[in-house]
């Protein structure tokens, strides 16, 4: 510590000076140290007095900025308050415009669309106008056609009555004219239909059912063509083509006929090939013996099976049908309504009817024919036995001359073992 005293002690000799008054001595550095600290202490309060001025006058300045600033805002706000009030206006009338011009849009196609369901409101009404009109056509023209077959079949059934009637009448003047001189020729020719009619072949008797049917077939259908199919050939036995009243082609029907003891499920297929072979739109089977289960008509597997003394209500019907579809055809707009409408009529009511109809009155017909045949039969078996008593009579009253005359009685071969 006393040798850091006596180094400054030696510094301070080193800068120090003597008063020529008073011979104190003074430190050069500290006097000067004291002026130059008094300068710029001077200097540096001048300094701070001209920055406080100068703070004052920025502070001054600031304040005017300020006061300038505040007044530019608030022009500015309300000029802003004034140019947002203006488009505000503006963007009021604007939507205002819009939303008119949106609706008087929405109006007219408002407007449009009621028009356009007006339109096809009447466009509909008129559409059901026509098609009921032709609905009462259509009404009208099979009540008509019903009158008229009505009046066919009743024309038919009489002219059968009569056919029978003088038939059995005819054959009963031929026996008793011939009874005489062809008594064992008549029993001989009755066994032998008796026999041909258990133990005949069955293709003859098909071939005369199929002449049966297309004898009734034209009969029945003058205008069609009916064309048979030559033995051998594929194809069904009839063909019957439907002629509409143009002369056209409106629908084809394949007939089969089947003349056995026994019904049989291939006839079914076999005839569905020829169906689709020539492109018929019913195929049916003309029968003896109908399916299990079944009377007089049946639909097995899209295939019509009926006998022969329903085959005429069913062929008028489908024939009738066929005509239908084709008008049907002709009047529909497109694809879709003529199957709409073919399904409706085919699976509706009507069609159902009209069909229980028809094989209602062939059943009555089928067993006033019935009572008819019995009759006839029981006509037939009375002549059979008077006609075999006289055969016993005669052979024993030939037996007794032979007895009486001997060998000189001329010989009856029939009589003659």
């Amino acid at each position: 510590m006393s040798q850091q005293n006596d180094l400054a002690k030696a510094e301070m000799g080193n800068s120090a000076i003597a008063c020529p008054k008073c011979g104190t001595s003074i430190s050069i550095t500290e006097a000067l140290s004291a002026d130059i600290k008094d300068h710029y202490r001077k200097e540096f309060q001048q300094i701070i007095l001209k920055r406080n001025q100068e703070i004052k006058s920025l502070q001054s300045a600031l304040e005017k900025d300020k006061e300038v600033l505040n007044q530019e805002r608030k022009d500015l706000e309300a000029m802003v308050a004034k140019r947002v009030q203006v488009e505000k206006s503006a963007l009021e009338q604007q939507i205002k415009q819009d939303l008119i011009h949106q609706n008087q849009l929405e109006m007219q196609d408002l407007r449009n669309q009621l028009i356009e369901k007006t339109q096809c409101i009447e466009k509909a009404q008129a559409y059901e106008l026509e098609l009921r009109k032709k609905t009462r056509e259509i009404e009208e023209r099979e009540k008509a056609l019903e009158l008229t077959l009505q009046r066919k079949f009743d024309v038919e059934k009489l002219r059968i009555q009569e056919e029978t009637s003088h038939r059995i009448l005819n054959d009963q003047q031929l026996k008793m004219a011939e009874k005489d001189k062809q008594l064992e020729d008549l029993r001989r020719q009755i066994e032998t239909l008796k026999r041909k009619a258990e133990q005949g072949s069955q293709q003859a008797q098909g071939e005369v059912l199929e002449v049966e049917l297309e004898a009734i077939l034209r009969n029945l259908f003058p205008l069609d063509s009916i064309e048979p199919v030559a033995k051998g050939m594929q194809g069904g036995d009839i063909i019957h083509r439907v002629m509409g009243f143009s002369g056209q082609c409106v629908g084809t029907i394949i007939w089969e006929t089947k003349r056995t003891k026994n019904w049989s499920d291939g006839w079914i297929e076999k005839l569905k090939a020829d169906q689709r072979a020539i492109t018929a739109e019913f195929a049916i089977i003309v029968t003896q013996t109908m399916p299990k289960e079944e009377l007089n008509l049946a639909l097995v597997d899209g295939v019509f099976v009926v006998d022969s003394q329903t085959l005429k209500g069913l062929a008028v019907t489908l024939r009738h049908q066929l005509i239908q579809l084709f008008q049907a055809r002709a009047m529909a707009i497109s694809k879709g309504e003529k199957l709409d409408f073919l399904y409706d009529y085919l699976t509706g009511t009507q069609f159902k009817q009209r069909i229980e109809a028809i094989v209602e009155a062939f059943q009555a017909m089928q067993m006033d024919l019935a009572k008819e045949k019995r009759a006839v039969q029981r006509i037939w078996a009375a002549r059979e036995q008077q006609i075999e008593k006289v055969l016993i009579s005669t052979a024993g009253m030939y037996g007794d001359f032979q007895g009486i005359v001997g060998n000189s009685l001329p010989i009856i071969p029939q009589l003659e073992l």
